[in-house]
């Protein structure tokens, strides 16, 4: 079956830099589209960084320019490389993956996440 494990969370200082991994296994890696979502403490999930099958990336507004989203297909892993955090982004964050034409919130294979902490 489908799985995904996200690692490299922690704790971190607001201008620091944090890179989370997401292995997947139990399917063609690279036949679904994948992508990071988020949700912080007491607020709703939000999606923040899709990578296509065809390698074409899309972002949050929030995070353009400081989050880079990629994949490497001979790892079957999905990254997330995350600079100049700040505390508005701390939450919980979650790897899914799915056919590139399903909604970001319908991705039926996920992981379950892996927090991040950002302090002042």
């Amino acid at each position: 079956q489908v799985q995904l494990v996200e690692s490299g969370g922690g704790s971190v200082q607001a201008g620091g830099s944090l890179r989370l991994s997401c292995v997947a296994s139990g399917y063609t890696f690279s036949s679904y589209c994948m992508r990071w979502s988020r949700q912080a403490p007491g607020k709703e999930r939000e999606w923040v960084a899709t990578i296509r099958t065809d390698g074409v990336t899309g972002y949050t507004d929030s995070v353009k320019g400081r989050f880079t989203i990629s994949k490497d297909k001979t790892k079957a892993t999905l990254f997330l490389q995350m600079n100049s955090l700040n505390p508005e982004d701390t939450a919980m964050y979650y790897c899914a993956a799915d056919l590139c034409g399903r909604p970001w919130w319908s991705y039926r294979y996920g992981g379950q996440g892996t927090m991040v902490t950002v302090s002042t």
